[in-house]
């Protein structure tokens, strides 16, 4: 029974409810997992067509072919993530799990074979296995085959379903070799053996309890899949439920980020299938309102241009072509028949070989795809959706732009401390960044492959995102438990035909320190363009330095004020919370009223951030990599503006993208700003901001109180409409 047809079945009352544990006995025929008989048979019956299905499998087939040719090689555990016995049994588990599928439908017997020696190779090996001898860090569980639990917990996911594939083709006692020796060993030591890992709400717990639940349906262990489902003692504390149930928003949000978000997808999608395949009366398709179909349709939703938005621990080259998310696509199109999940389909490029994969490339097969629907949304954090929220907006008016706003949780260990911070993108590139994390992912060169000790020191600290820093330190004095205690709030998000605006605060990032930031995706229709405006207060008891950096990528190419520039000797910015790593590269003190920063981006485009100044703001122009002696940090710009003793402040910008750079051709267009007046000011919950822009006026207007509390007003004795939160006006001579 597939997923999709799980969920008809479910909606029509036909299958009962019975949560008792049952042995599975009666179910206990193979493949029973992600891949069942039925889907064996159909997918047995498209091999001959010459559509994506067939083309995929003929493909993967000559891959394992050549793979299978070589001789098993499964080492003695020494190496760290990115080394090569880490890698060597990652590669064992992903070709075991392909070979066993290329067995179901070729039922050729020289890939059950394959599968079978090399889990007996490994049901040799593992007995005599003790923890890893590259595990550094103390609080965290260690692997067997691997450096961390983490991994093994993979492996067993994958591998597990390897051995349902090619269970049939085993003798009574091969079977009980490689359970006894192998697979039982590795589900108790990722159970029993690692209570805390296991029963914790955290993708780590995830991947286990996927793994050790899998594990309990093929092996006839239904005791394994209820502590899976509720934790150890099956009080629910713990367990893959409970994940479900605090791991994500209602929405669907998962609150250690995107990047994070689609690595836990992938336990969460195959151990849903399995249990639907095996205990369809667990109606798991319709746990919270649909969440894990919510939770596959946002991680899509949170990224641009193919690649998620890097918040937190994030290596930005990650993207929707990744293989958890084209197990979420495949499975969410089956959910649904939503054709727009098509197109995500086709930009992936990949097809799985399974009954949810057969209908997608069956769809796709038909051009029966239609554009995916992205847009701009606030996704509610924390697990009632009240913990701020992450917001996305977006506009097609000049090409694609997305602006990322952050008033949302802490995200766990993975979080950094960047409340209210925020990132914009435009015509495919970054142009307002985030550094993600500082990590060069299973490059064994560069500490192990781990995150590096700049993580912590840099990435994660508040100086190294677009948010205020004050007195140099950062959010919650770079404490995680405080963090994961205090969310900011989310004032309103709005979305309209004159653009998107929101609004997030927090008074617990720093003592007696107010924080508020309204950030707004401006369209201004008459010149086919967008700009982007930031307004972000600040207000304390005492007087503090504020700093409010701005990391953009691209070359600086012009200011409207004169820097000093420190061209003989550099020094860091600071001695701790980040300030170490940043180079003072300039500085400045632009005189009252507007400052302008202009850069290039690699899409040849100009940026100008227009600020409204008073005279007491020094520009500091920082270049990343001081204190780096092993050159672990990228060489990224950033300029940072601060004010030295003062409680309150009120830092204004408009941002701006504007002309062409074309070297090829060779021309320049509309270089220079086009922002020639910028005002600010307010009357109650109104805010107004009068821009003057390529020679044309606007007014805009946010609301800041209740929708229905302004629906006019006037503004220099001018009345004006004003229906929702934010409101642009083509204005001449206000």
């Amino acid at each position: 029974m597939s997923f999709s047809s799980l969920q008809t079945k479910l909606k029509a009352g036909v299958i009962s409810i019975a949560l008792a544990a049952t042995t599975f006995s009666s179910l206990a025929v193979h493949p029973n997992l992600v891949i069942t008989e039925d889907d064996v048979v159909k997918m047995r019956g498209a091999l001959d067509s010459k559509g994506l299905f067939s083309a995929r499998y003929h493909s993967l087939k000559a891959q394992v072919d050549q793979e299978i040719a070589f001789p098993i090689v499964v080492p003695v555990p020494k190496d760290g993530g990115g080394g090569y016995t880490h890698e060597r049994h990652k590669k064992n588990y992903q070709l075991m799990y392909r070979a066993g599928i290329i067995y179901q439908l070729s039922q050729e017997q020289k890939y059950a074979d394959y599968v079978r020696d090399m889990l007996l190779e490994y049901a040799a090996l593992y007995p005599s296995l003790d923890v890893h001898p590259k595990r550094k860090v103390k609080s965290q569980n260690p692997g067997k085959l691997f450096w961390q639990s983490l991994n093994e917990a993979m492996w067993l996911v994958y591998t597990i379903q390897a051995y349902d594939l090619i269970h049939d083709a085993l003798t009574d006692q091969q079977s009980a070799t490689i359970e006894k020796q192998l697979l039982r060993p590795v589900a108790l030591f990722l159970s029993e053996g690692q209570p805390t890992t296991f029963n914790k709400v955290h993708n780590h717990g995830t991947w286990a309890t996927a793994g050790v639940g899998m594990a309990g349906y093929v092996m006839n262990e239904p005791e394994w899949v209820e502590k899976a489902l509720y934790d150890l003692d099956k009080s629910g504390e713990g367990g893959f439920l409970k994940q479900l149930d605090m791991l994500f928003s209602p929405q669907g949000y998962y609150n250690e980020g995107p990047y994070y978000q689609r690595f836990a997808l992938l336990p969460f999608v195959t151990f849903a299938q399995a249990i639907a395949h095996n205990e369809p009366e667990r109606k798991i398709a319709e746990h919270r309102d649909g969440v894990l179909l919510k939770a596959i349709d946002t991680t899509i939703q949170l990224s641009y241009n193919g690649l998620f938005f890097p918040i937190n621990d994030a290596i930005k080259s990650k993207g929707i072509d990744t293989i958890e998310l084209v197990h979420g696509v495949t499975v969410a199109y089956s959910l649904t028949n939503d054709t727009g999940y098509l197109d995500i389909a086709k930009q992936q490029g990949q097809i799985i070989l399974s009954g949810d994969g057969l209908k997608v490339a069956q769809a796709l097969d038909k051009g029966l795809g239609t554009p995916y629907k992205f847009k701009s949304v606030a996704f509610g954090d924390g697990s009632d959706g009240k913990e701020g929220a992450l917001v996305i907006m977006r506009s097609q008016l000049d090409g694609d732009q997305a602006l990322l706003f952050k008033p949302a949780a802490q995200g766990l260990g993975h979080g950094h401390f960047d409340k209210l911070t925020w990132q914009f993108y435009d015509k495919g590139e970054e142009i307002v960044s985030d550094y993600g994390a500082a990590r060069f992912l299973n490059v064994e060169a560069k500490f192990g492959g781990r995150y590096l000790p700049e993580n912590n020191s840099y990435a994660k600290q508040t100086v190294a995102h677009n948010t205020v820093v004050v007195d140099e330190t950062s959010h919650f004095n770079g404490d995680v438990e405080v963090g994961n205690k205090n969310a900011p709030t989310l004032n309103f998000f709005e979305t309209s035909e004159y653009g998107t605006v929101s609004s997030g605060e927090i008074s617990t990032a720093y003592k007696s320190v107010e924080l508020e930031r309204t950030l707004a995706l401006v369209n201004l229709k008459e010149l086919n363009s967008t700009v982007v405006l930031d307004l972000f207060s600040v207000a304390a008891d005492k007087a503090h330095q504020l700093d409010l950096p701005l990391h953009y990528k691209g070359q600086l190419i012009d200011t409207n004020f004169k820097l000093k520039a420190n061209t003989k000797q550099l020094s860091a910015l600071g001695d701790r919370n980040g300030y170490q790593h940043l180079w003072l590269k300039a500085t400045a003190k632009p005189e009252q009223g507007l400052a302008r920063v202009s850069w290039l981006n690699d899409n040849g485009r100009f940026y100008t951030l227009t600020s409204l100044v008073k005279g007491d703001e020094a520009f500091l122009f920082t270049q990343l990599g001081a204190d780096d002696p092993n050159f672990n940090l990228r060489n990224e710009h950033s300029f940072i503006r601060r004010l030295s003793d003062t409680k309150q402040h009120q830092f204004i910008s408009v941002l701006e993208p504007h002309g062409e750079y074309n070297p090829s051709k060779e021309y320049t267009l509309v270089a220079q700003s086009r922002v020639t007046n910028l005002k600010h000011s307010q009357q109650g919950k109104l805010v107004f901001v009068e821009l003057e822009i390529a020679d044309k006026d606007y007014l805009i207007a946010i609301n800041k109180a209740e929708l229905a509390s302004k629906k006019s007003f006037k503004y220099q004795n001018k009345s004006y409409s004003l229906n929702g939160r934010l409101g642009v006006y083509l204005i001449n001579n206000i």
